[in-house]
């Protein structure tokens, strides 16, 4: 399938058409992530934004105050 981009105000827009968001199961209110990888664009539904970010918050956490242990099992063992 071949897009082209459309003038949206300023910016530029893509237009998608509704039978790829119905196979991805997107809707108008579905967060989407934009990444690339240099030459492609990726563009990925975020699911449950809200359980990642919860995620990525206890990840934080469970690191926080062990930096020093951390060190200790990185370091080289000696005998």
């Amino acid at each position: 399938m071949i897009k082209h981009l459309t003038t949206h105000g300023n910016s530029a827009a893509l237009i998608v058409d509704k039978p790829v968001l119905n196979l991805l199961k997107i809707g108008i209110d579905t967060p989407l992530e934009i990444t690339t990888d240099g030459r492609s664009l990726i563009i990925t539904p975020m699911r449950n934004a809200a359980r990642r970010k919860r995620l990525r918050n206890a990840l934080k956490r469970v690191g926080r105050g062990r930096a020093v242990s951390v060190d200790k099992l990185a370091e080289p063992k000696t005998e």
